[in-house]
């Protein structure tokens, strides 16, 4: 049967785009149909502009540390449409460059939403296209909690676009997003409440990890409520709104933001047409080869519900890319020792097992462990601390794990991956030289391990 694309690909995010490009620079015939934003999620709503927001959050903390350096400034003064415009034109700026990409590889890029006909057709703004390989990249959407009066709450979708920063914000949630986005709010001078449901957030994360980011948290003034859930919102007169708890308390926000997980974007999809399933927690249903239940139709990224991260759904986007168009480079992704960053103020950065993680796996583990002030603060007033931590198989000297809350975390661990990739030893970094002085030094001078 002649095909009028070797490749469709339904979704223009960060796999998506990875998938389609180099499955045409391997001599595919490939269209890609987006019905939103070029760049996914990551791109309009999520990793690239939260970080600029994380980025100007972090500036009030600048300038209090300033003043202990002979800065004498005056009083700082923020404005939040400015961030936004200039975050919205760099977006835009991004999605010119993705359209470009695409354009430039050979890609068919069809602006519109596409519906599945069955397991080799599409339908696209009233067309019908047929593909010997089709390929669902849509991402995720952020869930509101069916609770009364959640309409009034905001996701990530809109806190991006809001037209003025809230005065009072209770962030809901205990992942990522939760805490990235509390780190926001608080650090551009709202008065911000993080609520949980559970004892601690970021939970998965190493024990530590999660408890020296409280403490910092709480050092900061931000309001940290665990053990704590919304019953209802009531939206007042004055567009106020009061958060009712399951506790019976009452609390009074100007913005309740939602950030308690993502579900998969399969709305309109067309999967009643295919042979494609769905697993216990709604994600799409794949083998180790991306394929879904109907054999002409894969799926890769956040709508497959493994390792939700933007760098992850790119090596997937590639190795489909491969093994359909170039097998012999054909390489399956390794999701061990993926790094990771939190970009809370202060930031984290981890890779590999957690301390409960590695002693739950049954290694016999060592940790090394230390927590300081870094020199960037020590002439202020700042009392905030960084940690760093690494987890060691005492065994066989092999570092499991590398942790730390601190200025720049996400840049120092990237480094650290690199290592523990290469199946590094404690005895490795202890003879590796430190820069000097910087914080990074200390992963190489740990040298005695916790009791």
């Amino acid at each position: 049967m002649n095909y009028d694309f070797d490749l469709f690909v339904i979704g223009a995010g960060s796999g998506g785009v990875r998938a389609a490009r180099f499955a045409a620079s391997f001599g595919a015939k490939v269209a890609v149909a987006e019905s939103r934003y070029l760049g996914g999620t990551c791109v309009n709503v999520g990793c690239v502009p939260k970080k600029l927001l994380v980025y100007g959050a972090h500036f009030a903390e600048a300038f209090d540390q300033a003043e202990g350096f002979g800065w004498q400034l005056g009083e700082a003064n923020f404005d939040w449409a400015t961030l936004i415009g200039n975050k919205n034109r760099e977006i835009q700026r991004l999605n010119g460059i993705y359209r470009t990409l695409l354009v430039n590889s050979g890609v068919t890029l069809l602006e519109g939403h596409a519906r599945l006909l069955d397991g080799h057709r599409v339908e696209v703004n009233g067309q019908v296209i047929s593909a010997r390989h089709i390929l669902l990249a849509t991402g995720g959407w952020p869930q509101r909690p069916d609770i009364p009066g959640a309409e009034h709450a905001i996701t990530s979708n809109e806190a991006f676009f809001l037209e003025q920063l809230p005065k009072r914000v209770l962030v809901v949630g205990g992942g990522y997003i939760a805490v990235e986005f509390a780190s926001i709010f608080h650090g551009l001078g709202a008065q911000t409440s993080l609520l949980y449901r559970g004892d601690l957030f970021l939970r998965g994360f190493d024990g530590a990890v999660r408890t020296h980011l409280q403490e910092e948290l709480s050092k900061s003034g931000m309001g940290l409520q665990f053990n704590s859930d919304i019953e209802r919102i009531d939206k007042q007169a004055d567009g106020s709104l009061l958060a009712t708890l399951q506790d019976g308390r009452v609390l009074a926000a100007d913005a309740v933001f939602y950030a308690t997980g993502r579900r998969p974007m399969l709305d309109n999809l067309g999967l009643e047409n295919t042979q494609v399933q769905l697993d216990k927690r709604g994600y799409v249903q794949v083998d180790e080869l991306y394929q879904t239940g109907e054999p002409s139709i894969l799926a890769i990224g956040d709508m497959i519900g493994r390792v939700q991260l933007t760098p992850v759904a790119l090596a997937e986007g590639m190795a489909v890319a491969r093994r359909l168009f170039k097998p012999e480079e054909y390489r399956a992704v390794d999701y061990q020792l993926i790094p990771t960053a939190v970009f809370s103020l202060p930031n984290i950065g981890t890779v590999g097992l957690s301390e409960e993680q590695a002693k739950a796996e049954g290694f016999n583990v060592q940790v090394f462990e230390s927590r300081f002030r870094p020199m960037q603060l020590t002439l202020g007033s700042c009392q905030q601390k960084t940690l760093m931590k690494l987890v060691v198989d005492a065994d066989t000297d092999r570092v499991l794990g590398c942790h730390m809350v601190g200025p720049d975390a996400g840049e120092i661990v990237q480094g650290m991956a690199v290592a523990l990739k290469a199946g590094a030893t404690k005895q490795i970094f202890d003879e590796t030289l430190g820069i000097h002085p910087t914080a990074a030094e200390e992963f190489v001078t740990m040298r005695t391990p916790r009791n």
